[in-house]
């Protein structure tokens, strides 16, 4: 989601312009930032915290290279997300862990029932339709006009 989309989604909501939304959004950013470089630490209660950390000097290696090198100390900034946004996100977790339940019953269900209702017969019956006899293996498969066993069949 752009920031753009954020401004039309407010404006939207509340009623308001998204010329007048879009200052308001912007303003909020730049108090955030402004705040982050004055003091280091923002706390938004039900979001969460920014907070600007020191990373130390390091030694690392250049991947094409191989070659050793300095990396030198840097700031950066971290968040840390509230408890609202985590059970929310923990809630997203969870559905998409049900849906891909789910998907892998259905799909194991239709699995048995191609089984069970479109496989080829395993036993030494008559000839197919086509005149080509019917192997019998558990691996052979119908293509059509004609029966043959898939590559990754193991021998009868």
């Amino acid at each position: 989601m752009t920031k753009k989309e954020i401004v039309r989604t407010i404006a939207d909501e509340i009623g308001l312009t998204q010329l007048k939304t879009k200052e308001i959004v912007q303003k909020t950013f730049d108090a955030i930032v402004e705040t982050l470089v004055e003091d280091r630490r923002i706390e938004l209660r039900n979001f969460g915290v920014f907070e600007v950390k020191q990373r130390a000097a390091r030694k690392a290696r250049n991947p094409r290279t191989g070659e050793k090198v300095s990396v030198p100390e840097k700031f950066v900034v971290t968040f840390k997300p509230g408890k609202e946004m985590e059970e929310r996100v923990r809630e997203l977790e969870r559905r998409a862990a049900e849906e891909a339940a789910e998907r892998e019953r259905a799909e194991a269900e239709a699995a048995a029932q191609q089984t069970t209702y479109g496989a080829p017969p395993t036993s030494h019956g008559p000839a197919s339709s086509n005149g080509a006899a019917n192997l019998g293996s558990p691996a052979t498969t119908n293509y059509g006009n004609y029966d043959r066993p898939s590559h990754d069949a193991a021998g009868p």
